[in-house]
């Protein structure tokens, strides 16, 4: 657990420690009270955090807790479950936003190189960022295969819409792949 005391003036240091403890999966508690699996990656995350907080003139502590009882350690794996859930849900609505886009440039027949590298910036965007919420989801809360089945629909999409660009703009394409790997995926 990371307890910190932060000055309420400039607010630059709150969103700073608000943001990295969002960005690395922290559950907050309540207002800087935060909680992480104890994991030595955690450990060292908080501890380099704390030495930027007190170079900055303010204080925190670390603590390693056990919850009270089971119905306070379910609360919180529940809050990490709803965290996570909320990030799969955005990626994969992104993932829709992705693949409809690609359908009304399909419909409207508008195979172009533009639109395509529109599309694979999205579509890297998505790739990149899928790891990072698998990252947060310290506790397997049952999302990321269908956000993994999402990308790869998306990735299918892509292939299929820059085979119909080649064809458009007279490009022979040997089944070229896309400017990331299939491994990127995972």
């Amino acid at each position: 657990m990371f307890l910190s005391q932060l000055p309420a003036s400039p607010s630059s240091l709150r969103v700073m420690v608000w943001r990295r403890m969002k960005a690395v999966g922290a559950v907050g508690l309540q207002n800087g009270v935060w909680v992480l699996p104890n994991t030595s990656e955690q450990e060292r995350f908080l501890q380099d955090l704390l030495d930027y907080v007190t170079g900055q003139g303010a204080s925190g502590q670390i603590f390693i807790v056990r919850p009270a009882s089971d119905a306070v350690q379910q609360d919180i794996l529940a809050r990490f479950c709803a965290d996570r859930e909320r990030e799969y849900d955005e990626f994969r609505e992104q993932c829709q936003v992705l693949l409809a886009e690609l359908e009304k440039e399909t419909r409207r027949r508008k195979f172009t190189y533009a639109e395509l590298e529109e599309n694979e910036r999205d579509l890297q965007k998505l790739t990149g960022w899928l790891p990072k919420i698998q990252a947060r989801d310290f506790f397997d809360c049952g999302r990321a295969e269908a956000a993994l089945a999402d990308l790869e629909g998306c990735r299918q999409a892509l292939e299929t819409f820059a085979g119909q660009v080649y064809d458009q703009e007279g490009v022979e394409s040997e089944e070229e792949p896309l400017d990331f790997e299939e491994d990127d995926l995972h």
